[in-house]
């Protein structure tokens, strides 16, 4: 805001009090906060990809049935109330009142049925639901049933789920654009609507606040409670890298960054007009690299196998720079360590051991296919695949690196061929349950890498239906056992990334998502 009363003398200042008597107040500045994000937002869809950055922009622009809380529960959110029949069978949602989307309409139960069919197409876990649903149809405004074959005891964790792709709710209209094709335009009934003729694509975004939002009464708690905003504008900026961010954020020229460089940790954490955010836990992150399953050579079973003798967690954490305090050791969990479904089942004679992997490459079949790695250029992930390429190359494996942006990196993963793996990082929401874990989740699904074991699919339908902790406990070291066999995705370690923010700000949610309800200054 311009601070005018202190560039103006004394005298300058009655003459505007007297003025201000005789004409209207003139509106304020905005109020606003510029970040800088992963990466730029380039799909708006929320129900149509798996990425995180278009995950954080539609918690922003778009509202979800119940939402996740620090402890790991799911509580209403456009719900005001449900229940369920004595069989478990009928599940009853009534919406709350007043809700409305960007464009003015009202948020009906109609819209409700209609967004949770298109995003169901989409999401693995949404496939099982459906599978599993007898009918599911609104009864009148704000009322809508879901009739099941069978019960689901994840009911909630389903509909509440914080990992994309989002079980957002849309107008009906909007929902009605088939699966396979992007939204026209992101409507939505979140806390802020996207501003499109503000839109830059390659350096700006802008978010403004929804005047026409009703949060919920209670406190702000991760992804639930109320979520009031208390500025006008949230200006989405790109960076070329994370230094230039970094160097921005110091001068003051931006007020958050997601992801600060660890080279430049040393230096942020001196500087007084600077706070860091560095979390453990689910907050932490889960690096992957990704294989294509369908193209050679990771069509071989044999050949994905050996890549598990190649990954060297420690060493790559190292050469990317993570802090001690920013890392776990060599985690062999695909759930995370230190979360409720840790295991280390499969993981036995899976460690690094290059002698072991030279043996098995030779012994696999491999014939000197190149390995094609799809690479984000300048990020943390490029950094973990220079790493593992080395290793691979010691093995006897041709390889092929090809650095990217992320938005290429997403448009040619979505072809089954001209690619081999690609490294990245996911958040540990997304990473500790079998349910959501993006490469276990899809198993047998049309999700990019194409991996399928049918056991898998089978034990993820148990795992929905167990009703405790050392059930699902259970079904998910099971689970791990059959995915160390097919080789959907291979660890290369968990960290934390430290976000940064300015020291003014107030309210600022502490968590690995952006988000931007709360924050004052």
């Amino acid at each position: 805001m311009d601070r005018l009363g202190r560039r103006t003398t004394l005298a300058g200042g009655a003459a505007l009090a007297a003025a201000s008597l005789i004409r209207p107040r003139e509106a304020r500045a905005a109020k606003g906060l510029t970040v800088v994000l992963e990466s730029e937002v380039t799909i708006l869809d929320p129900h149509f990809i798996t990425a995180t950055i278009t995950r954080t922009f539609g918690l922003h622009v778009f509202d979800m049935l119940f939402a996740m809380n620090e402890k790991g529960e799911l509580k209403p959110q456009m719900v005001d109330s449900f229940q369920t029949s004595a069989d478990k069978l009928t599940w009853t949602f009534v919406l709350r009142d007043g809700l409305k989307f960007h464009d003015g309409s009202p948020v009906t139960a109609a819209d409700c049925v209609a967004s949770l069919k298109r995003w169901s197409v989409r999401d693995a876990l949404g496939k099982m639901l459906m599978a599993d649903t007898a009918s599911l149809e609104a009864k009148d405004q704000r009322t809508f049933e879901l009739v099941l074959k069978q019960p689901f005891p994840l009911m909630l964790e389903v509909l509440g789920k914080p990992n994309a792709p989002l079980p957002v709710i849309m107008p009906a209209r909007i929902a009605a654009t088939p699966a396979d094709q992007r939204i026209p335009e992101p409507i939505g009934s979140g806390p802020f609507r996207f501003v499109k003729d503000q839109w830059r694509p390659g350096n700006t975004m802008l978010l403004e606040r929804n005047p026409d939002y009703r949060p919920r009464n209670e406190p702000p708690d991760f992804l639930a409670g109320g979520k009031n905003v208390k500025i006008d504008q949230l200006t989405l900026r790109v960076m070329p890298d994370q230094s230039t961010g970094a160097n921005a954020l110091l001068a003051g020229e931006i007020d958050y960054m997601q992801y600060l460089p660890f080279d430049m940790l040393p230096i942020l954490e001196k500087d007084r007009s600077v706070k860091l955010m560095g979390l453990g836990g689910i907050h932490q992150f889960q690096g992957n690299f990704r294989l294509n399953h369908a193209f050679p050579p990771f069509d071989n079973p044999a050949v994905r196998k050996v890549l598990w003798k190649l990954v060297d967690q420690d060493a790559t954490l190292t050469a990317i720079g993570v802090p001690e305090q920013y890392r776990a050791k060599s985690c062999p969990s695909f759930w995370m360590c230190g979360t409720p479904l840790t295991t280390d089942a499969g993981a036995k004679g899976n460690a690094f051991d290059m002698a072991a992997a030279k043996a098995e490459l030779k012994a696999s079949g491999y014939k000197g296919e190149p390995v094609i790695i799809l690479e984000v250029a300048g990020s943390i992930s490029q950094t973990a695949s220079r790493v593992f390429v080395q290793n691979m190359r010691d093995a006897g494996f041709t390889v092929e690196q090809q650095p990217r942006d992320w938005p290429t990196v997403l448009a040619r993963r979505a072809k089954k061929d001209g690619w081999s793996m690609f490294p990245v990082y996911s958040n540990g929401t997304d990473m500790f349950s079998p349910l959501t874990h993006f490469y276990v989740a899809a198993t047998c699904n049309d999700f990019p890498g194409w991996s399928c074991d049918e056991r898998i699919p089978a034990l993820l339908r148990q795992f929905t239906r167990a009703t405790t902790l050392e059930e699902r406990r259970r079904i998910a070291a099971d689970i791990q056992v059959a995915a160390y066999d097919l080789t959907p995705a291979v660890m290369w370690g968990q960290f934390t990334i430290p976000a940064g923010y300015r020291a003014d700000l107030k309210g600022l949610i502490q968590s690995s998502y952006p988000m931007f309800w709360e924050v004052d200054r």
